[in-house]
């Protein structure tokens, strides 16, 4: 069972997240927050698997309080997931700069909301289609490029196969297929990658990948082939 909180200023919405998230079964809801504050008082107090955050609330908003669970030593596998009306280039880069594993916009379909906290609580990187290409594009450009460059030289070749693959959407088994590596030597990989680069989750090793130009905007991904 995925254990999630919510965390929107809107009852409505809210009622609206919890019944599309528990259709299946697998997910079960366990708070509700209306703000920021209050949300992270939840997150610590059910230490849930995935976070539903909105942005823009009161007295709190979602990237301070998505930046304060990720700071958080005793919520290091709580994922916060990212769910606005909003897809402005600043609330993006700001909610992955605050560590979310994920961005998404509210009018996603209910079967994609589920399967969007499935992938996330499975420890996986998740952005909006509709807006992935255009913050990777930005990231890759970014003036943190060239530093984060200087982290590749510690990578052997295998690694950096690997991390390109994450770059471009693959899941672990996938990565297998294309590199011919088991799915579980691919966990490694992804393990040790992880560990070497000082990575919270996967979705920042998406974005290193980019802001390292080890992947080149534009470059198709995996689904898009």
């Amino acid at each position: 069972m995925i254990r999630l909180v919510l965390v929107d200023d809107q009852e409505l919405v809210r009622t609206g997240l919890r019944t599309l998230a528990e259709h299946d079964g697998d997910i079960e809801v366990v708070a509700e927050a209306e703000n920021g504050s209050t949300g992270v008082d939840a997150v610590r107090r059910h230490k849930p698997d995935v976070v539903l955050m909105d942005i823009r609330m009161p007295q709190m908003d979602g990237v301070s309080a998505t930046r304060a669970i990720v700071a958080d030593p005793s919520l290091a596998d709580v994922r916060v997931v990212v769910l606005t009306t909003f897809d402005e280039d600043e609330n993006v880069f700001a909610a992955i700069q605050a560590g979310s594993a994920g961005y998404l916009l509210k009018d996603i379909a209910p079967n994609d909301l589920r399967a969007a906290i499935r992938v996330v609580a499975a420890g996986d990187a998740l952005l909006s289609p509709t807006i992935t290409r255009k913050v990777m594009d930005t990231l890759a450009t970014s003036p943190s490029t060239h530093a984060r460059k200087a982290l590749l030289k510690s990578l052997t070749s295998r690694e950096g196969e690997v991390l390109s693959r994450i770059g471009l959407g693959e899941s672990n088994d996938e990565i297998g297929q294309s590199l011919h590596i088991s799915p579980a030597t691919a966990r490694t990989y992804v393990s040790r990658l992880l560990s070497k680069l000082n990575a919270r989750d996967r979705s920042q090793l998406v974005i290193l990948s980019y802001e390292s130009g080890l992947i080149t905007p534009g470059e198709p991904r995996t689904d898009e082939r």
